[in-house]
């Protein structure tokens, strides 16, 4: 079977596809899946220059998070899937090759009007939005959140969760096209930052915006240029959820903010959870998020899809930051 590897960690252009030995039959609750397309996210940039390797059990070579594609075999403990059933779902790697086995509970049912291009930009966005916005910042109908570098893909899912929950959001970025493609999704309030070190001030904005109350939830995938800033911006009981560290990961804090603000820090990320903690994401995922996708409520953000023999085209536009959603890799 074909798989994206990575033949020498560094630059994408070490990026090949690559025959591998297929998989063995699926046994107990695995699924053997045939993936028909994977989504191309920040975490496999990384993991290709070698600073970001996956959970033990998973070829360092071979990267990929999210999968979308149909069940080709099953274990003889799994009950409820059927083979051909169109499934998509989240993995701690190798999600980028043609085959992927997989424990039926990090599956679900790709709803009938989304193909497999559009579903594969689902999973790791959406799961990783709403367990960090609701199931752990438990943002409510009628709170505010703010959400950095909001044309991403965890970012635009965010957004689109929280509108059809109720919510107010106020979206950052470092370009202003972004959001102004944001506002199609619902974004409230636009707040274009500077480049690289946070120079943008959006503090100040975020407290008239919100009548001088701040953020009650701040979903941040930039780091440590914008912490004292988000600091400012949160409301009293606020929840600062820090998803991601694009801008650094070391900052000074001052814990009398948090003190008089009685502030919750939360530190999230999803790959490093066991099989039992992405089961539990997982099923709230299929049953608060997958019905808004059937819907038409929330709907996938699919930026661009490159075959898979133009893997190294596809990490490299990742890297370029154009892109308004998510890139796809296509089998």
């Amino acid at each position: 079977m074909r798989a994206v590897y990575i033949s020498e960690f560094g630059k994408p252009d070490n990026l090949e596809v690559r025959e591998i030995a297929e998989l063995p039959p699926p046994r107990g609750t695995n699924v053997l899946v045939h993936v028909r397309a994977a989504g191309v996210n920040r975490a496999d940039l990384l993991q290709v220059r070698g600073a970001y390797p996956p959970p033990a059990g998973y070829s360092p070579n071979i990267p990929g998070l999210e999968f979308a594609g149909e069940i080709a075999a099953v274990g003889d403990d799994v009950a409820g899937w059927n083979i051909g059933d169109r499934v998509f779902g989240i993995t701690a790697g190798e999600a980028q090759a043609e085959y992927l086995t997989i424990d039926q509970r990090l599956l679900a049912l790709i709803p009938d009007k989304l193909s497999f291009t559009e579903a594969a930009t689902v999973p790791e966005a959406f799961i990783t939005a709403h367990d960090a916005v609701f199931t752990q910042g438990g943002l409510r109908k009628g709170e505010t959140l703010l959400i950095h570098a909001v044309g991403s893909g965890v970012g635009l899912a965010a957004l689109q969760l929280a509108k059809a929950n109720g919510a107010t959001v106020i979206g950052t970025s470092r370009t202003e096209g972004k959001l102004e493609r944001c506002k199609e999704f619902g974004l409230d309030v636009v707040i274009p930052t500077g480049v690289s070190g946070g120079d943008g001030d959006f503090s100040g904005t975020v407290a008239e915006k919100t009548g001088g109350r701040g953020a009650d939830v701040i979903l941040d995938l930039v780091g440590a240029a914008y912490f004292q800033q988000n600091l400012a911006s949160l409301a009293s009981k606020g929840r600062f959820l820090i998803v991601g560290l694009t801008s650094g990961s070391v900052t000074e804090f001052d814990m009398r903010i948090a003190l008089q603000k009685r502030a919750t820090l939360i530190g999230t990320m999803l790959r490093g959870r066991t099989t039992e903690e992405k089961a539990q994401v997982t099923a709230k995922f299929t049953s608060e998020v997958v019905p808004l996708l059937s819907s038409g409520k929330v709907r996938p953000n699919l930026d661009r899809v490159f075959a898979v023999t133009d893997v190294v085209a596809a990490y490299e536009y990742l890297a370029s930051n154009v892109s308004f959603g998510k890139v796809v890799l296509e089998f």
